[in-house]
């Protein structure tokens, strides 16, 4: 039989504004997991030591990573599948673009729609911090080691340039809701400027993180709000589509199901009537 066993960590306090939470897992897949993660602003880091998985951008197959237990992926602007057979055990951290630009100690413009196993990064330090959680004979010592190693590593990183770090906040603080141009202003640089700098320390363009940030607070609503009416199409709330569409700060109902099409891979009733709302925060 197949199944999750999950176990959540809490990191050190003085580690929180930059990682909120350890997911440990244990999955069984008897027969071929596949799954669609969706887009998101963010990093996804997964050190494992069991079943291999794949990864895979549809759009360019380079983009991926084949047959491994643990890889760092993201920002994505488009979504992804996986897949996997097997046991897998491991950890899963979800960072933000800043967090993880000061974590893994390269500009994330590097890493920004691919996915990338973790033995290819310089220095290989979390190649070998896999080992020592795999190593580890419970969950709550592989979260301490976790706490310790990346305490160290933020110790000796560099921060985040300033300017960087509040056009990172308005952006993350307005749920993508603020323009590029005022966002630009308010900074005291230009349009072009923000765009080139932003994406090579952070990923992406502040457009497109602005976009991911919308969508990904209309994915969180849905997976928290979903009305479920067996039967009929999935609806969210009195207001349905249209009001979810407002709420999280886009144009009109067109607007939000052409942003699930692209970062989702499918439509909004879809995604409900098949509970196939991703892992991944949005």
């Amino acid at each position: 039989m197949g199944g999750i066993e999950a176990c959540v960590g809490l990191p050190d306090p003085r580690l929180r504004p930059f990682v909120d939470r350890y997911l440990g897992y244990r999955e069984s897949a008897p027969l071929p997991l596949v799954r669609r993660e969706v887009a998101g602003a963010f990093v996804v880091l997964v050190l494992g030591w069991g079943a291999p998985l794949d990864v895979v951008d549809p759009r360019a197959s380079g983009r991926g990573v084949y047959g491994v237990d643990s890889f760092v992926a993201g920002p994505f602007d488009r979504y992804c599948i996986t897949s996997t057979l097997g046991v897998g055990l491991g950890v899963q951290l979800v960072l933000t673009p800043p967090a993880a630009r000061r974590v893994l100690g390269l500009p994330l413009g590097e890493l920004a729609n691919r996915a990338v196993p973790v033995g290819d990064l310089p220095d290989r330090w979390l190649d070998r911090l896999r080992c020592r959680l795999a190593d580890a004979p419970d969950w709550p010592r592989r979260f301490a080691l976790l706490d310790a190693a990346l305490g160290a590593r933020l110790a000796g990183s560099a921060p985040l340039d300033p300017t960087l770090g509040r056009a990172w906040r308005r952006l993350a603080g307005t749920g993508g809701r603020i323009g590029v141009g005022d966002l630009a202003d308010e900074l005291g640089w230009s349009s072009r400027h923000l765009a080139v700098r932003f994406g090579a320390e952070l990923g992406l363009t502040p457009k497109a993180t602005a976009r991911l940030l919308r969508f990904g607070r209309a994915y969180a609503t849905l997976a928290r709000e979903l009305v479920p009416r067996p039967g009929a199409d999935a609806s969210v709330g009195p207001g349905g589509w249209a009001e979810l569409a407002t709420r999280c700060g886009y144009y009109d109902q067109s607007h939000l199901i052409r942003d699930f099409r692209e970062f989702a891979g499918t439509t909004l009733a879809t995604l409900a009537r098949s509970g196939s709302l991703s892992s991944n925060p949005g």
